[in-house]
């Protein structure tokens, strides 16, 4: 299934002036997850570099070890097989979610499983301003499906000088995120005191997988939310947001 397919528009002028134009849009697909053979979710995304994606996702979730995944393309959309080394986890988390009670009780149970524990990140980056600069001056060159589209965000990971090490694409900002971080754990990549680059605000969602990811510095073009500060001072992940190429704003936690 590919990444990006062309369609023809007519392009209209404020003048009036119509002319035929053709232009790439990026793919978007329902990707079904099935972990252990149970159903678990089923996320919009680009159909590229979904095994990346799957390691991601299931550390995002805090779902275990992942022994294999696989995609197999339906026409329709992707399924995505994981195999975990235990089911455990996976059974937890789909029981709460169909869990149904009238007294509102689990409506409680599942806020708190909204907003879990992060652990406090041992390591700090080592980068400077400088360096933030200078990956956010070349990643465009590690962007080619947004170059075609202008629909897909980034998340690369930066050693601590700058340099871009390795990037991933998908039209959800999430998505793109959770491919980097499984590109590095299938590829055995580490952050050795780098940082994170995302091309997208700076949700507290995205902080959460940097810190279970162990990325000592989070950088965003465009700006946090509150929960997002919060949870990253809670785990001592420094942020550096409305990151563009003349000024960004530090955050240490």
């Amino acid at each position: 299934m590919s990444a990006v397919s062309d369609s023809h528009f007519t392009r209209i002028g404020a003048k009036g002036d119509a002319v035929p134009v053709t232009r790439a849009l990026a793919a978007e697909v329902p990707v079904a997850i099935e972990v252990n053979g149970i159903g678990y979710a089923v996320m919009m995304a680009t159909p590229a570099d979904l095994e990346d994606f799957a390691y991601g996702f299931i550390a995002s979730e805090r779902l275990g070890e992942v022994i294999e995944a696989e995609t197999h393309d339906t026409g329709r959309g992707v399924i995505l097989r994981v195999t975990l080394a235990s089911s455990d986890a996976v059974i937890e988390r789909v029981r709460h979610r169909t869990s149904d009670s009238s007294c509102g009780l689990c409506g409680i149970e599942n806020l708190e499983a909204a907003i879990r524990p992060l652990p406090r990140l041992p390591e700090t980056s080592l980068a400077e301003a400088e360096a933030i600069f200078r990956a956010l001056a070349s990643l465009r060159d590690h962007q080619p499906l947004n170059a075609r589209t202008g629909a897909h965000h980034a998340a690369a990971l930066c050693a601590a000088d700058g340099t871009i090490r390795l990037a991933r694409e998908d039209v959800g900002r999430h998505n793109g995120f959770d491919k980097l971080i499984g590109a590095m754990a299938r590829g055995g990549m580490v952050w050795e005191g780098g940082f994170a680059l995302l091309s997208s605000r700076c949700s507290y969602e995205l902080v959460e997988k940097a810190v279970l990811a162990g990325c000592p510095l989070l950088v965003t073009i465009s700006a946090p939310t509150a929960l997002a500060v919060e949870r990253a001072a809670e785990a001592g992940l420094a942020l550096a947001v409305l990151a563009r190429d003349d000024a960004l704003l530090w955050m240490t936690p």
